[in-house]
């Protein structure tokens, strides 16, 4: 049975991006928006092309994903990450290509939180001697 449809999740920080791939034009569709419209007009598109471009399948596919939670720019790096999962799913040859560019890694760094008895999460009230 041949899939004509592969689906990846990708996440950064507090952004979840539901990926869908499936073979076209190279259309990339956010939220049921083009990704300029959605992003706006500076946005990192070329780390949403990157994955296509390392693994030469660029305007092959097309992307369908829902994005939800964090800012833009994490949501930008979200999608990638699920991009990169989906093309995965879709040769398992893409997989050293991918790994060598770092794309398949999740970034794991969150906002840390703030402790009590603190200002913030490293920050304390400031010390007063008297």
């Amino acid at each position: 049975m041949v899939q004509d449809r592969f689906y990846a999740t990708g996440k950064r920080k507090n952004a979840i991006a539901r990926v869908w791939l499936t073979p076209g034009t190279g259309k990339v569709i956010v939220n049921k928006m083009a990704t300029t419209e959605y992003f706006g007009k500076i946005f990192k598109e070329h780390l949403i092309e990157k994955p296509f471009k390392t693994t030469d399948t660029f305007e092959k596919y097309d992307v369908i994903a829902t994005l939800k939670g964090g800012g833009k720019s994490a949501q930008v790096d979200a999608l990638a990450h699920g991009i990169s999962r989906a093309l995965l799913e879709t040769d398992p040859e893409n997989r050293t290509p991918l790994k060598q560019a770092g794309l398949l890694r999740r970034d794991q760094r969150v906002k840390e939180r703030k402790k009590y008895g603190q200002k913030g999460a490293r920050a304390k009230f400031q010390f007063s001697k008297r």
